[in-house]
C-alpha cells in the first residue's frame, strides 16, 4: 500500500482496481474540475493507471444536471469521468476543507477549473498547497489564461469558438457555424494529461512539483495554428482559411454522403479513373490543388453527376484502398464497427444503476504497461 510523507496509509491506495499498472499507476491525482476539459483529462490520466478521486460540491459536478436521454444519468458525466472514485466535500466548510488538505499531503497531482480567486478564497491556492506539498502538480484550467483583461471571466467550449475565429471560418459567409462536439474542451483536456505528464516526469528530476495553467484560450488558438501564421508586414484580414475547395469534401451519392479527399497527383488519378473520368486526370487545367479549387465550378458538377451511379458505401469500398474517404455515418455506427472493434476502443463497463453501459476506454497503447480495466464514473448518491 502506498504512504503518504507522514508514514499514514494513503488514501490514494485503491487495492480495487483491476487489470496490468499503467505508466502512471502509484500516482494519486485529486480531480476538482467541473465540465469537461479538466475531468476528461483526468479520466486520461486514470487511463495510463493514475488513482483518480473526483471531489465535487454537494449536488454534485454541474454536467450531471445536463439534459440527458439517458435515464436517469447525464451520458456527458459518464463518459468524461470513467475510472475514477468519488467524494463529495464541501470546501467552504473548513472541516470537509482539512479532509482535502490530508489528501492533498498525499497527493501527486491537483487539478481545477476554478475563476480566479476562487481558490485562493477556500485556502487551496498553489502556493498554500505547494506549502503542504512541495511536490504537489498544481494544474488550474481557465477560460482565458493567467493574465490579461479578461483573465476573471468565465470560458467555455463555444465561447472560445466564437471568440477565436473557429465559428467564422466554420461557417460559410456571412453565417457562421459552431463546432458541435465540444473540441476545444477535449483538446484542453489532452493538454491537460500531457501538461501533467511531463511536469510529473520533471519532478523525478527537480523533486519538486509546479503549477501547470491549461486554458481554452490557448487550446483554441493552438488548434488553428495552421492558420495562426502572420508574414512581417502581412495585413491582418486577409484568407487564412486552408480548405483545398472543390473536390475535397462531402459530396451527395445515391444514398448518402461521401468524404472525399484528392490532394495530391497519385489520388486525384486514382479518383478519376475509379469514377470514370479519365480525361481528366492528366487536364492540365486541373493538375493540381490549387487549379482545382480555383475551378471547382467546373469540376463539381461532373464529379457529383459520376458519384450519383453509387451508394456512400458502395464507393467507399471501391475507392477506399487508393481514395481517402468515408461514407458520412452517425456515431451510434461505431459501438460496432469492425475497425473500432479490433482496436477494442470501446469496452463493456459495469454499472451500480445501469447494469452496464459500452464507451471508450483506453486512447493510448503501451506495450508493457497498457493501463488498468476502465469502471464507471463515480455516482453521487455513494459519496454524500
Amino acid at each position: 500500500m502506498k504512504t503518504s510523507p507522514t508514514g499514514r496509509p494513503s488514501g490514494f491506495a485503491n487495492p480495487d482496481r483491476l487489470g496490468p499498472p499503467g505508466p502512471l499507476t502509484g500516482i494519486g491525482v485529486l480531480d476538482l474540475s467541473a465540465y469537461i476539459a479538466g475531468p476528461y483529462g483526468c479520466s486520461l490520466l486514470a487511463d495510463q493507471g493514475a488513482d483518480v478521486i473526483k471531489v465535487e460540491p454537494p449536488g454534485g459536478d454541474n454536467l450531471r444536471a445536463y439534459p440527458s436521454t439517458l435515464d436517469g444519468k447525464n451520458r456527458a458525466f459518464l463518459g468524461v469521468n470513467r475510472s475514477k472514485r468519488g467524494m463529495v466535500l464541501d470546501l467552504k466548510d473548513r472541516t470537509k476543507r482539512q479532509v482535502l488538505l490530508d489528501l492533498v499531503v498525499e497527493a501527486d497531482v491537483l487539478v481545477h477549473n476554478f475563476r480566479p480567486g476562487v481558490a485562493e478564497r477556500l485556502g487551496i491556492d498553489h502556493d498554500r498547497l505547494a506549502a503542504l506539498n512541495p511536490r504537489l502538480i498544481y494544474c488550474v484550467v481557465s477560460g482565458y489564461g493567467e493574465d490579461g483583461p479578461m483573465r476573471g471571466k468565465a470560458g467555455y467550449d463555444q465561447v472560445l469558438q466564437a471568440f477565436t475565429g473557429m465559428c467564422v471560418l466554420q461557417g460559410k459567409p456571412p453565417l457562421p457555424e459552431l463546432t458541435y462536439g465540444s473540441p476545444v474542451d477535449y483538446y484542453a483536456a489532452a493538454l491537460v494529461a500531457a501538461g501533467v505528464a511531463s511536469a510529473l516526469f520533471e519532478r523525478e528530476r527537480s523533486k519538486v512539483g509546479q503549477y501547470v495553467g491549461v486554458s481554452l484560450l490557448r487550446s483554441a488558438l493552438a488548434m488553428q495554428s495552421a492558420r495562426m501564421v502572420q508574414a512581417q508586414g502581412e495585413a491582418n484580414d486577409i484568407a487564412r482559411d486552408m480548405r483545398s475547395g472543390g473536390i475535397t469534401g462531402l459530396h451527395p451519392t445515391a444514398d448518402g454522403y461521401l468524404y472525399l479527399s484528392a490532394n495530391t497527383a497519385h489520388f486525384w488519378k486514382a479518383l478519376c479513373e475509379r469514377t470514370g473520368l479519365c480525361h481528366l486526370a492528366n487536364d492540365s487545367r486541373y493538375d493540381s490543388v490549387r487549379k482545382r479549387a480555383a475551378r471547382s465550378d467546373e469540376l463539381l458538377p461532373v464529379l457529383r453527376q459520376a458519384l450519383l451511379s453509387r451508394t456512400a458505401v458502395e464507393w467507399e469500398g471501391l475507392l477506399g484502398d487508393v481514395v481517402p474517404c468515408s461514407a458520412v455515418r452517425p456515431i451510434d455506427d461505431m459501438f460496432d464497427h469492425p475497425q473500432v472493434r479490433a482496436e477494442n476502443i470501446v469496452r463493456s463497463i459495469a454499472h451500480p444503476k445501469l447494469g452496464s453501459y459500452r464507451g471508450v476506454a483506453h486512447a493510448i497503447k503501451y506495450s508493457r504497461t497498457p493501463g488498468p480495466d476502465s469502471f464507471a464514473a463515480p455516482t453521487i448518491e455513494e459519496n454524500e
